[in-house]
C-alpha cells in the first residue's frame, strides 16, 4: 500500500486528514456487501482502512445487496441517498450479466442512478462489469460498452472492471468461482484505492475553487 500512499501524497499531501469526514457510500450488489466474507473483510470496510492509511478520513458506508441488479439499485437510491455522501461509488451490473438481461434496460437504469446523483451534486465513482461468456460474443460487447459510454456522458470516475485482477483466479475466490474471498477483495482495494483517491482530490479542488 505505500504506492497509494505515495499517490495520496502526491494529489493533496495531508489535506483530508484535517479536514471533516468524507462519506463514501458503496451502492452494490454482493461484491459490494461482502458475499461469504466477515463485515471487516467486505470491500467497504477494507477500502475505508486503506483510503485512512493513505491520509484521507474517510467513512465508506456498506450499501450493497446481495442479489441486487441495476433495477434493484435504483429503486433504493433514495434511501441509499439518506446517508448523505460526498461520494458514491456505483458498483451494479454483475448480476444482469449473470441472468442475461438486456443491456440497453441495464444502461437505462445506470444512467437513472447517475442522473439521480448529478441532480443532488454528489460525485460519483462507476465500476465496470464483464458478462458471462455464455451469452455469446454480441451480448458481451453490448454490456461492457455501458459502462465507459454512461461514465462519459455523466463526466464521472472511470474503473473500467472491478473484479480486475480477480476474476478467474482461483486463489482470489471462494470455492463458487464467482466471489472474491478476503484475499480477492485486497486486491480489488488496492488496484481500485488510486481511482477512489483521485475522485476525493477532485472533490477537494473544487471545494477550493468553489470558495474563492
Amino acid at each position: 500500500m505505500a504506492g497509494v500512499i505515495g499517490l495520496s501524497a502526491s494529489l493533496y499531501g495531508t489535506a483530508f486528514a484535517a479536514n471533516d469526514e468524507t462519506v463514501i457510500v458503496a451502492l452494490g450488489d454482493s461484491l459490494t456487501a461482502g458475499f461469504g466474507v466477515v463485515a471487516n473483510d467486505a470491500f467497504p470496510a477494507r477500502l475505508e482502512a486503506a483510503l485512512r492509511e493513505a491520509g484521507a478520513n474517510t467513512r465508506v458506508v456498506n450499501a450493497g445487496v446481495s442479489g441486487d441488479t441495476s433495477a434493484g439499485g435504483l429503486a433504493r437510491i433514495d434511501w441509499v441517498l439518506a446517508d448523505m455522501p460526498d461520494l458514491m461509488i456505483v458498483e451494479l451490473g454483475a448480476n444482469d450479466g449473470l441472468r442475461g438481461l438486456a443491456p440497453a434496460d441495464m444502461e437505462a437504469n445506470l444512467d437513472a442512478i447517475l442522473t439521480r446523483l448529478a441532480d443532488r451534486g454528489i460525485p460519483a465513482v462507476l465500476t465496470g462489469m464483464l458478462a458471462p461468456p455464455n451469452y455469446g460474443r454480441a451480448y458481451g460487447e453490448a454490456f461492457q460498452a455501458v459502462f465507459p459510454r454512461l461514465a462519459e456522458r455523466h463526466g464521472v470516475a472511470f474503473y473500467p472492471f472491478f473484479l480486475d485482477g480477480v476474476a478467474a483466479q482461483p486463489a482470489l475466490n471462494q470455492p463458487d468461482g464467482i466471489h472474491p474471498n478476503p484475499a480477492g477483495v485486497r486486491v480489488i482495494v488496492e488496484r481500485i484505492t488510486p481511482t477512489v483517491l483521485q475522485a476525493l482530490a477532485d472533490i477537494e479542488q473544487s471545494a477550493k475553487a468553489e470558495s474563492r
